[in-house]
């Protein structure tokens, strides 16, 4: 009865250390199980991660290539370009749980972050240049502009000087006199008995002229407007003029006196008669006369 006993309290140890340790390895296992499925959560996670900086560097790459225009380092940014959209696909097409590749694509992505650091600091030096050329540039294009607009006002002020010189260095008839004289040489008091016109005159001293020969030219004109015959044309202002006499002088700065004379060989009329002088192109002095009869 005691052996029966004994025997039904050592199958029901038996039976508890059983259910005791059945409990242990289940409650063991779940924990295992909740520690992998909280390892391939993490695993995932940092899968996303992982993808999210390849497509930040892919972004980059195609950013920095929009502020460049130096070929030889577009290339290299395309070929980086190219690389990390390889991994990408390649982290896309592994699995979380794979380790080994996971690390592996880890150090790609160290690696090419380090690559990606380098181009910037490399655009970053070569935009720093680029913003002192041009800053260079226009500093240069504003000297430039104002070297050309202090040349423009040199031009400009040597024109006007040139214009002031031509001025000055026109001649100048003075003490202008027109005699009307009889067949004796008398002057004449009636119209009737001109028979020469005696001008009479003198070029002002000017130190700006340059000295030499120079031609004269009167003009005679009858009160009717005409000219008196006798010469020929000369230039004024882009067309021709008549003269009724010229005389070729030689002027060294000085005042110089000149006399003409005109011989009457056409009927004159009562009247104002006017004279013009020129010389060098230039209208240089003039005056009147007049007759009653």
């Amino acid at each position: 009865m005691m052996n029966k006993r004994t025997l039904v309290i050592g199958a029901a140890a038996v039976v508890a250390i059983l259910v005791a340790v059945l409990v242990y390895l289940v409650a063991s296992l779940k924990r295992s199980n909740d520690q992998n499925m909280q390892m391939l959560e993490l695993a995932e996670m940092d899968k996303l991660e992982m993808q999210n900086e390849y497509e930040d560097f892919s972004r980059q790459y195609n950013e920095m290539m929009t502020q460049i225009n130096n070929d030889s380092l577009m290339a290299q940014l395309e070929r980086e370009q190219q690389r990390t959209q390889e991994l990408l696909e390649e982290l896309q097409r592994t699995k979380a749980s794979d380790a080994a590749e996971i690390t592996r694509l880890k150090r790609e992505l160290a690696s090419m972050r380090q690559v990606l650091k380098s181009f910037v600091a490399e655009i970053d030096s070569l935009n720093r240049l680029n913003e002192r050329l041009t800053a260079e540039n226009v500093d240069l294009r504003q000297r430039e502009a104002l070297q050309q607009a202090q040349i423009n006002t040199l031009s400009e002020e040597r024109e006007s000087l040139s214009d002031k010189v031509a001025i000055a260095s026109q001649l100048d008839a003075t003490g202008v006199r027109i005699t009307a004289l009889n067949k004796r040489g008398k002057e004449a008091r009636k119209i009737a008995d001109v028979k020469k016109f005696q001008i009479s005159f003198s070029i002002s001293r000017n130190v700006t002229a340059a000295a030499g020969y120079r031609t004269i030219y009167a003009r005679l004109l009858k009160p009717t407007g005409d000219v008196l015959a006798g010469g020929g044309t000369f230039a004024y202002e882009n067309r021709r003029l008549d003269y009724s006499i010229r005389k070729e002088i030689e002027y060294n700065g000085e005042e110089t006196p000149v006399t003409l004379y005109w011989d009457v060989n056409e009927m004159l009329v009562a009247g104002t008669y006017r004279l013009q002088l020129f010389a060098d192109g230039h209208a240089i002095g003039g005056t009147t006369i007049s007759f009653d009869k």
